[in-house]
């Protein structure tokens, strides 16, 4: 039988000092209203009830949910696509000077000069933005990880930008930002990658920021906050790597970074979108939902070599840049208050270790046990109350 449900939260506050470590645990409607018990550690333990609705998410569907192919409009339309009415709302902003000699791209089977896609811009590269809420309000940053795109976070803005100037981009190579051919003006390093998220920055925030980052891309972010502290105010880390276990890409995402291999399957939607992001939680997304994330891997090979070049970059480099992201967490200098978030139906991040390192670290940790890797994309009004919570108390 299969059962449909989606979690939300109910009200709450958060009251803590910033060197007070406190774990919260979301925790399904039928196991009791809200409750406080003490911690083996420093703080408190706090368990926040959800409420449960039907017809949102497929939980623990069959693989056969969810995959239908479109290659334009809706399932078998002509009309426009939840991607296009996506692409509407947002804007595209320049950020970041593209390097290199300026050449043109091509393929690196064939040497054939490549499609307008997969060129860099002539000078800044495009970034795509999707903001919410006032500019005169605080700024949040909400940042996806590997692989997904603003998209994710669809839920969550309308519920800052109650209060805050939300901003939500896709990186470079995902989404509808610029995804330029390797060796062309951008490789995508992680270097790079904390690099261009300084400049995206300077364009769309104001002084100081609270970031929001998911997944893989997390210690890009915490690298970018320690060099640039004056202008990080908050940071929430959504299951990001932080063990030594975590350091390995999984097999769904290594793969794209085997030659030949890893080129012809990027070039799958469906196993370079839509298997990616369903395979690393307990849900399968709606049809129109998935056709979003499908649509850059649907128009144009672009997508596809640009999640090559990452996934290597990822497998390359991912091992340092956790390192040091557990030091800069860790060290006792570090003044942003930092939150962990982690959905612990995560298929690709163990749960193992997380709480023993914020417990040592003396930073929140806060638990969705319903939700998968891509916490926001799962309960995202959830997160977003969350999110407005946690940044309001350190106001």
């Amino acid at each position: 039988m299969r059962h449909t449900m989606a979690v939300q939260a109910t009200s709450f506050s958060l009251h803590s000092h910033h060197h007070q470590h406190q774990h919260l645990q979301l925790l399904p409607r039928s196991q009791g209203p809200l409750k406080s018990t003490p911690h083996k550690g420093r703080g408190t333990s706090l368990k926040i009830s959800c409420k449960s609705y039907e017809d949102d998410y497929l939980i623990d569907a069959p693989e056969s949910v969810g995959d239908g192919f479109s290659f334009s409009g809706g399932k078998y339309s002509d009309g426009s696509s939840p991607s296009d009415e996506w692409f509407e709302q947002g804007k595209i902003v320049k950020a970041h000077t593209v390097s290199g000699s300026g050449e043109k791209a091509k393929d690196p089977l064939f040497g054939l000069t490549m499609g307008a896609s997969s060129q860099a811009s002539a000078d800044l590269f495009r970034w795509f933005c999707v903001e919410s809420g006032s500019t005169d309000n605080p700024s949040v940053l909400l940042i996806h990880g590997f692989p997904s795109q603003a998209y994710s976070y669809r839920k969550v803005l309308p519920i800052l930008s109650k209060n805050y100037h939300a901003v939500a981009f896709d990186w470079l190579g995902f989404g509808f930002s610029d995804k330029p051919q390797p060796k062309y003006g951008f490789d995508y390093t992680l270097d790079e990658y904390v690099a261009s998220l300084e400049s995206v920055i300077n364009e769309v925030a104001g002084d100081k920021v609270s970031i929001v980052v998911q997944g893989y891309f997390s210690p890009v972010v915490v690298k970018y906050a320690s060099i640039h502290p004056e202008k990080v105010k908050n940071l929430v880390l959504l299951n990001p790597p932080l063990t030594e276990k975590h350091a390995n890409l999984p097999s769904t995402l290594s793969v794209f970074s085997n030659f030949l291999l890893g080129e012809i399957f990027s070039q799958d939607p469906l196993r370079a979108s839509d298997k990616t992001l369903t395979s690393c939680g307990p849900y399968k997304m709606k049809e129109d939902d998935a056709m979003v994330y499908r649509r850059p891997y649907l128009t144009s090979g672009s997508s596809g070599f640009a999640l090559n070049a990452i996934s290597r970059s990822m497998k390359k480099e991912l091992k340092k840049y956790v390192e040091e992201m557990r030091t800069i967490l860790t060290d006792k200098e570090w003044k942003i208050h930092t939150t962990v978030c982690w959905g612990q139906r995560d298929r690709w991040l163990s749960y193992d270790g997380v709480e023993d390192f914020c417990k040592s670290s003396n930073h929140e940790l806060i638990e969705l046990p319903t939700a998968g890797h891509h916490v926001q994309e799962d309960c995202g009004e959830e997160i977003g109350k969350i999110i407005s919570g946690v940044i309001s108390k350190s106001r």
